[in-house]
């Protein structure tokens, strides 16, 4: 028996397209994989040539796997302000936070990108999860005053240093003073937008936010090409080396229900991920309470790995977690996402670990695809800590 290393994916009807699929898929989709029940570009074929055109560029991505939940109505605040351990009264209309929705054992279910468009309006941008039907029973069994659903909205991502250039010429020279985690409202040749200054690449970049985005996905992404041809811009995926040297987290790999906020670093050190000072009643306050009191038995670390490169994470390379052991031998955790940097020549990831093993320095074994290699504990994020590139001021990129 023999094993088929590029197994290809079924395109048909049962699994939902993005609704820009029929035009990613014209600049030669590579490999695709299902997010959200819907079909995702992974790479166009190369995509260590895809992380440079990110940092030298411009990028555009069909995200429109990241479904929207919609929360409106009267108890539309209280309600998903009682969804995540942020306190959303510090979150003015018209700017978006990155949020966990917690469960009643301070799981993280899902991390999403909110976006509080009124005082009683709110997207979630999903991850990789059912939270939709999620919500609706919450609301439900809590008898809330709200209307939650799937609005037809689909979002593309405009990333890297380019991007401020290619945004002006769509939208004019205004779009570029839109601080970073905001949103605003615009139109494009007819078609109604919501620009936001966020993305999944700590560099400079846009997602815009289609309506009737089933209608009219096309034509947007027509319109953002036309504009950024010009410019050289580059379809691509999800750029995941970007992503583990940003220390950006992956819900599915990093971080799932069966992990809380303090085990992935975001609690006792980001503490306005999880405010439990606030008045709100969160789900999962009482559980990450005593967690926060009690502490954690495992970290989630950035590690730096030795050996032959372990791929981009997006190219099929490393199709299960790592074993990580330690020098002596025993099984202590996994790899969860991996990668090899260009600039930092090397291999970096993220490991869950015993806290008896996460301080920086700390010598490990981990078991890649090329075998068992010599590995070491890393801070992490492994560049930028301070994100001081996608903060940085659109006119002076």
């Amino acid at each position: 028996m023999s094993v088929n290393l590029s197994p290809g994916v079924l395109l048909y009807p049962r699994i939902r397209k993005s609704p820009f699929f029929y035009a990613s898929r014209r600049h030669g989709v590579a490999m695709y994989s299902v997010y959200n029940h819907t079909y995702h570009p992974r790479h166009y074929g190369d995509p260590v040539g895809e992380y440079w055109a990110l940092l030298e560029g411009v990028t555009l991505w069909d995200v429109g796997v990241e479904r929207q939940v919609e929360i409106t109505g009267p108890d539309a605040f209280a309600f998903t302000n009682m969804l995540v351990p942020r306190d959303l009264t510090k979150c003015k209309v018209g700017q978006c936070k990155y949020v966990f929705v917690t469960g009643t054992d301070g799981g993280i279910l899902n991390d999403p990108v909110l976006l509080r468009l009124g005082e009683n309006h709110f997207w979630l941008s999903l991850a990789d999860s059912d939270v939709l039907l999620w919500a609706k029973a919450l609301a439900h069994g809590l008898g809330m005053d709200v209307e939650i659903r799937e609005p037809d909205v689909g979002p593309v991502q405009v990333q890297g240093p380019k991007s401020g250039a290619v945004m002006a010429e769509l939208f004019g020279e205004s779009i570029l003073d839109i601080p970073y985690y905001y949103a605003v409202q615009r139109e494009i040749d007819g078609m109604q937008v919501v620009v936001s200054r966020t993305g999944y690449t700590a560099e400079l970049g846009y997602e815009i936010y289609l309506h009737h985005a089933s209608r009219d996905g096309e034509r947007l992404w027509d319109a953002i090409w036309q504009a950024g041809e010009p410019h050289g811009m580059r379809v691509i995926g999800p750029c995941h080396i970007r992503r583990i040297e940003a220390g950006i987290l992956s819900w599915g790999c990093d971080i799932t229900a069966d992990t809380n906020p303090f085990e992935v670093g975001y609690g006792f050190e980001k503490t306005w991920m999880v405010d439990l000072d606030q008045d709100a009643d969160f789900l999962g306050k009482d559980a990450l309470r005593r967690i926060a009191a009690e502490g954690v038995h495992r970290k989630l670390v950035g590690v730096r790995i030795d050996g032959p490169s372990v791929g981009s994470f997006n190219d099929g390379a490393m199709i299960d977690v790592f074993d990580v052991h330690d020098p002596r031998g025993l099984r202590i955790g996994e790899v969860t996402s991996a990668a090899h940097s260009p600039r930092l020549d090397g291999n970096i990831g993220y490991a869950m670990v015993p806290i008896a093993y996460q301080e920086p320095g700390t010598e490990l074994v981990v078991h890649t695809q090329h075998g068992q290699q010599q590995a070491v504990v890393s801070t992490k994020p492994f560049l930028d800590p301070t994100k001081d590139i996608p903060k940085r001021l659109a006119r002076s990129a």
